[in-house]
């Protein structure tokens, strides 16, 4: 997944901003990305398979919910 832009980095600098960063170096940009994508992506994987055990192709906020729990 690292080869894949999917989240910008511009909203990586406005999240820590958001939390109060003054300055945001590009290293911290692309580890919150990393890190912050890899998550989702277990959330994701996860929710299709709740989704197909609840016999369903669609993936529903529910599943995602429950997932990331």
């Amino acid at each position: 997944m690292a080869s894949q832009r999917l989240l910008p980095l511009a909203a990586m600098e406005k999240i820590l901003k958001l939390a109060g960063a003054e300055r945001v170096s590009d290293r911290a940009k692309v580890a919150l990305k990393n890190v912050i994508e890899d998550s989702a992506e277990g959330i994701a994987s996860q929710a299709v398979k709740l989704a197909l055990h609840a016999g369903r192709k669609t993936v529903k906020a529910g599943d995602i919910k429950l997932a990331a729990k």
